[in-house]
């Protein structure tokens, strides 16, 4: 009976979610252009919904980690939400106004307009590490662009997912956007969305990608990846210690953009070491309070554990950043450690780390660590600490990755007139910003013929005629 019933539940939510997207799709097709004012709405009950109920979205959030801090909720995931979503909201009606094209000598008198055009209904995929923000971040772009919304949070996630599902019912109707909580990824990936987002793991990636090519459902791709950090000697080695570690053990390292390892020469190696240990027993005295946050669940603080051991028993060296520091089994709490003389058969070298351990590996010469990048998987950050603009110029154009910080970490994700999105490994399309607004838009070009053309001229039937007045387009039209 009890399975009968479980079996009724999940059937009913997938029954919801197919119920969502036919309302969706059937106001989509009854109304495919909002107005300006209809999507300013939108975006200002998106940003009413966040500042009314700021504190109790970072108490969900803390609820789902088992601990996370809440000041880091609402810096990280509310107030970073707000920024984007005002920003949308003073460049809209500039994104979506048609846009005038050249036209072609040939057709002299007629006209080219691109007209930005709504894609439909989109279906987002949120992860659990940054639930917020990587929710009304892409959700932020889909309502500027005049799309409708279905939302699929993590299951992890679901004290959030239920609040905001709460929240928006009250000020959304559901054929514009709606949190779905519960219901399955792969039961929601496979609905014939108009464009899908989906931020998490390249294998969930693959997963998704294949359940939407059946429908032939465009997708954009956040996958994360192995994040590298190179330091070059010219740069203070304290700041430079004190800008990194704040970017990685913010969400104790559960970020896609965290520093996922550091290159640095051996000269300043042991320095940066020493740093590391002042700096991070400042920042988090005792890693069972409010400012350190939890690993997100058993299997993961599992596998962080695993990778810790798997790089000793290769020969690494384990840096505590914290005296006294222990784990803590029951509150999931891992301490910060640098994992020093790593190499590449080891499993934190190979895997995105997700947590808080960061690995340090040396180079001599730029050329080398450019190569050493170069030979992993394209990183959806990189970070370079150096004043010399050679250096930085020639890193910028030597190496691919989803997007740069120089001189710190991870702060071009909250530059919102900057695209967001990885290359190969790490993803694929952009959101934030004008680039946001595209990702969800069709282009639409629309040529308006003139009352007279030359292009009668070259009608058939085709004469010497007809050839000199080609030879003569392709030889002197400017």
């Amino acid at each position: 009976m009890a399975q009968t019933a479980q079996l009724r539940l999940v059937e009913s939510i997938e029954n919801e979610a197919q119920r969502i997207f036919a309302l969706q799709r059937k106001a989509y097709l009854a109304h495919p252009f909002p107005t300006l004012g209809e999507r300013k709405e939108s975006l200002r009950k998106l940003e009413r919904i966040l500042s009314e109920n700021s504190m109790a979205i970072a108490e969900a959030i803390n609820a789902d980690f088992g601990h996370r801090s809440i000041e880091e909720s609402l810096m990280a995931e509310v107030f970073a939400s707000v920024d984007g979503i005002r920003h949308a909201l003073k460049h809209v009606g500039a994104w979506m106004k048609p846009q005038k094209r050249a036209v072609s000598i040939t057709f002299a008198g007629g006209s080219n307009t691109v007209i930005p055009q709504p894609k439909g209904v989109v279906g987002v995929v949120s992860p659990w590490n940054y639930p917020l923000f990587l929710t009304i971040g892409p959700l932020t772009s889909i309502l500027a662009a005049g799309n409708r919304a279905m939302v699929k949070m993590a299951s992890s996630s679901q004290n959030l997912a239920r609040l905001l599902d709460a929240k928006f019912r009250e000020v959304f109707p559901e054929d514009l956007v709606a949190i779905l909580p519960g219901v399955r990824a792969q039961d929601f990936s496979t609905l014939p969305y108009d464009h899908m987002i989906f931020t998490g793991s390249a294998d969930a990636g693959r997963n998704v990608m294949r359940s939407a090519a059946e429908n032939l459902t465009p997708v954009t791709l956040e996958l994360g990846g192995k994040s590298p950090t190179i330091v070059c000697d010219d740069f203070d080695v304290e700041e430079a210690a004190s800008r990194i570690l704040y970017a990685k053990f913010l969400n104790a390292g559960q970020t896609c953009l965290a520093p996922d390892y550091l290159l640095v020469t051996p000269r300043s190696r042991d320095r940066f070491v020493e740093a590391a240990k002042r700096i991070v027993a400042k920042r988090y005295p005792d890693v069972n309070d409010q400012s350190y946050t939890s690993v997100i669940d058993e299997k993961s603080y599992r596998r962080l554990r695993a990778t810790l051991e798997d790089a000793e028993r290769k020969g690494a060296k384990l840096v505590p950043l914290v005296p006294g520091a222990t784990f803590n089994d029951e509150l999931r709490k891992i301490p910060p450690h640098l994992v020093l003389d790593v190499n590449d058969h080891m499993t934190i070298m190979q895997e995105e780390i997700f947590g808080p351990l960061y690995p340090v590996k040396t180079y001599d010469t730029i050329d080398e660590a450019i190569a050493y990048v170069n030979s992993k998987d394209r990183p959806l950050g990189l970070y370079l600490f150096t004043n010399d603009d050679r250096i930085q110029e020639k890193v910028l154009y030597s190496t691919i990755s989803g997007g740069v910080t120089l001189n710190n970490c991870v702060l071009h994700v909250a530059q919102h007139d900057l695209p967001f999105g990885g290359v190969g490994a790490s993803g694929m399309g952009h959101y934030h910003g004008v680039e946001g607004f595209l990702e969800f838009t069709k282009l639409k070009p629309v040529f308006k013929n003139p009352r007279f053309s030359m292009l009668g001229m070259l009608y058939p039937p085709y004469n010497a005629r007809t050839r000199q007045l080609l030879d003569f387009l392709i030889r002197y039209m400017p």
